[in-house]
């Protein structure tokens, strides 16, 4: 792991997911579909935590639950690190594109304390 521990920038840890997989042989089983589904799997258990919590504000969180929904949260974000790769998506890129695109989308005049979707308000 001494290959994470110097990680400052996504451009990094992309480099350091990939040789963690090569490493490991791994790179055959990512493929799209396989990595898609897995992020998926992991965005489930990222709910987990939450289950059965009376509204799973904040206060009802312990420090276990803290640390388990980090590693969740982890997860989800380094299968999508692997996803976009595989995919050749540049993250910072296609999320700008998409906040541009939800600006036009929602536009604050219309859309402010209201959180139904963008074709449901107009």
């Amino acid at each position: 792991m001494t290959n994470l521990q110097a990680v400052n920038t996504l451009t990094e840890l992309r480099s350091a997911v990939r040789t963690f997989s090569v490493e490991r042989d791994w790179e055959q089983f990512h493929t799209p579909k396989n990595l898609a589904a897995a992020l998926c799997v992991e965005a489930a258990e990222l709910l987990e935590p939450f289950q059965w919590l009376k509204n799973g504000s904040d206060d009802e969180l312990n420090p276990e639950k803290r640390t388990e929904i980090r590693h969740e949260i982890a997860d989800v974000f380094l299968y999508l690190i692997m996803l976009a790769d595989k995919m050749e998506v540049d993250l910072i890129e296609a999320a700008q594109e998409k906040m541009l695109l939800n600006a036009i989308r929602y536009p604050v005049e219309h859309v402010r304390g209201d959180a139904r979707k963008y074709d449901e308000y107009k």
